[in-house]
């Protein structure tokens, strides 16, 4: 996958996530945001926002996780002494769990097998090795002591 095909799909995340709507590349995408701002707005309305921890794994679920929350006019935060990659957001319950985990969670993968794709040709193409899991071999239990 090229990082033409990685955006594109991502798009289309974006997309399913806020449902199905028009068609149209440069409009659906603006509609689907949009789709998405006016479900958090009346989620609002019905489920009140509450402070949410969220701990990621690595720096690029960060960044992504950051994105996702400041795209829908989320306030990310953390507070002085947590963990750098800590993230805290005050968000009704609904909209994390019927649209920006699930919405995470799609984009985190593509983007992980973008990024191990790319991993992997680098070293195939620096090191001319295959960058395959070590081999596994027996576990051989010790004899007894002479």
């Amino acid at each position: 996958m090229d990082e033409k095909a990685l955006l594109e799909k991502l798009r289309k995340v974006e997309a399913l996530i806020a449902q199905p709507g028009t068609v149209g590349e440069g409009m659906a995408a603006a509609e689907a945001r949009q789709r998405l701002m006016d479900r958090l707005e009346s989620i609002r309305k019905t489920d009140p926002p509450i402070e949410y921890r969220f701990s990621m794994n690595d720096s690029w679920s960060k960044s992504l996780f950051l994105a996702l929350l400041r795209r829908y006019g989320l306030r990310p935060f953390r507070y002085h002494g947590q963990r750098y990659l800590t993230v805290m957001v005050v968000v009704p319950k609904t909209f994390v769990d019927e649209t920006l985990w699930p919405e995470y969670q799609e984009m985190l993968q593509t983007l992980q097998g973008y990024l191990g794709e790319v991993t992997n040709r680098v070293i195939r193409e620096i090191f001319q090795q295959n960058p395959d899991e070590a081999e596994e071999a027996p576990r051989e239990l010790p004899g007894p002591p002479d």
